[in-house]
């Protein structure tokens, strides 16, 4: 059993993605060719937005997304403590203070309301992570945006192939960023990423920021910086491209067979009923995670716990934020949550193995408490 299946889905797509590679090596421009003019066409049409620009990572996605809005020193930018670095990271390194806001313990995204009461005369942004392929609230972070003059950006990194009252993640605020990290819902064979807008502006702004600044070859009207997509990627993310809905589909019932055997004894997914989510990770929570994972550990079954320290805690980001920001619901998640072994080609018995091992340890603890 593995966590997340790469191979399974490589032998669905080996002979298309034999036939890209062979075409980019046939013509030759290994960045900004062709296969990536396509991609950006496609999941533009996809996420119903006008322009996507993609760059070598989610991380630049977000960077990029940051310095074409101007965001820089003495700006206050307003992003989740329970999330991946990247988004804190990226508003760190232009020297801008990050400012967290804690998290509906439901959804595990960003709670608006603690959002407005962080507000400042410095805040310029708003980036809102959809963790774990749950859109988070969208409408409500976009009216507190509009209200305090604020910019909302969306990490889609985890939720691409989701929905959001009927509108497609990725296209949810005034900028998108996402990645195609191989594990992602959509993922390529190495690192890569996009930023989707309906602002041209903004889109070409984009497009100059991840190639030096260059207006056209040789001449520079911005620093910029060197984070294109190569055409290998591009053409690996086509040939995925098409399995992207029907592997969300599959996730979310291997979810829903999780969620039926575990809910009585574990915090299980909850998936706000106008959101569809990506599933692209499944996460429980329990006060005992840490005994939990020694049992499955024994057992063979793979889990992760994403993420074991909130954001405010990192070393690296003392400089940049608040240490001592008062943020329980995220410290409390990031005790309790684990992750499960979900991905599209986990068969129903590596579902039911993983579902008797996670019954099994609370059926013992239970005994053990009688006892």
């Amino acid at each position: 059993m593995r966590f997340i299946d790469l191979d399974a889905q490589y032998r669905l797509i080996a002979a298309d993605l034999a036939e890209r590679f062979q075409r980019v090596h046939r013509h030759g421009r290994y960045v900004l060719g062709p296969e990536v003019e396509e991609l950006e066409a496609t999941l533009a049409r996809r996420v119903g937005i006008r322009a996507c620009v993609t760059v070598s990572s989610g991380t630049d996605a977000l960077l990029l997304a940051l310095m074409a809005l101007g965001i820089g020193a003495g700006d206050e930018v307003i992003t989740s403590p329970f999330s991946f670095a990247a988004p804190a990271e990226a508003v760190a390194l232009l020297g801008a203070q990050v400012v967290f806001a804690d998290i509906d313990p439901r959804s595990y995204n960003l709670d608006p309301e603690a959002v407005e009461e962080v507000i400042t005369p410095r805040s310029r942004a708003i980036i809102a992570v959809s963790l774990f392929g749950q859109c988070a609230e969208f409408d409500r972070l976009g009216a507190i945006a509009e209200r305090h003059g604020l910019t909302l950006i969306e990490d889609a990194a985890q939720s691409l192939g989701a929905t959001y009252r009927g509108r497609q993640a990725g296209g949810l605020a005034h900028v998108g960023c996402t990645s195609f990290y191989p594990s992602k819902p959509l993922g390529c064979y190495g690192d890569g990423g996009a930023c989707f807008t309906a602002d041209p502006v903004l889109a070409e702004r984009l497009r100059r920021l991840r190639s030096h600044g260059q207006e056209r070859p040789f001449r520079h009207v911005q620093l910029g910086i060197n984070c294109r997509l190569d055409s290998l990627q591009a053409a690996v993310l086509l040939a995925k491209l098409p399995l992207l809905e029907q592997e969300a589909q599959t996730r979310a019932g291997v979810a829903q067979h999780y969620s039926g055997a575990l809910a009585e004894l574990v915090t299980v997914p909850w998936i706000a009923p106008w959101n569809a989510s990506a599933h692209s990770c499944y996460t429980i929570a329990t006060p005992e995670r840490e005994a939990l994972r020694e049992w499955l550990g024994r057992l063979d079954i793979p889990h992760t716990v994403y993420y074991p320290e909130p954001l405010h805690h990192q070393p690296a980001l003392a400089a940049y934020t608040d240490p001592l920001a008062q943020l329980p619901h995220a410290e409390q998640c990031c005790r309790e949550v684990l992750s499960l072994p979900i991905h599209p080609y986990l068969d129903r018995a590596d579902q039911d193995r993983v579902i008797a091992a996670v019954r099994r340890f609370f059926a013992d603890r239970s005994v053990s408490v009688d006892g």
